[in-house]
């Protein structure tokens, strides 16, 4: 869906994104049935989710150019060096992280 395009559908195909998020299998049976569904996010369609035949073959092409291993370490090795700097900035904060994902 692309920005200033006009787009016409029925209203039974909008779900909002809490409903969405709430209950789910409603949302993928309504899609089942109808072919795909708009979720809508700030009054404003923001997703689609639509039904995909199991028989059609899907292409699932990189985000990005293939990256190297050595690449994917390096962009690993960043996030983790900055995770662990916000982890040293905030340690209360992620000990009642831990503390409540324990539960």
């Amino acid at each position: 869906m692309k920005k200033g395009k006009n787009m016409s559908f029925t209203t039974d195909k909008i779900v909002s994104i809490s409903e969405a998020n709430q209950n789910f299998s409603r949302t993928a049976r309504l899609a089942d049935k109808l072919g795909e569904v708009y979720i809508f996010k700030n009054n404003k369609p923001k997703y689609r989710l639509t039904v995909i035949d199991g028989d059609e073959e899907i292409a699932i092409e990189p985000e990005t150019e293939a990256e190297t291993d050595t690449e994917v370490d390096e962009v690993s090795e960043k996030k983790l060096t900055r995770l662990l700097s916000v982890m040293k900035k905030y340690p209360k904060a992620f000990k009642e992280l831990l503390r409540i994902s324990d539960k």
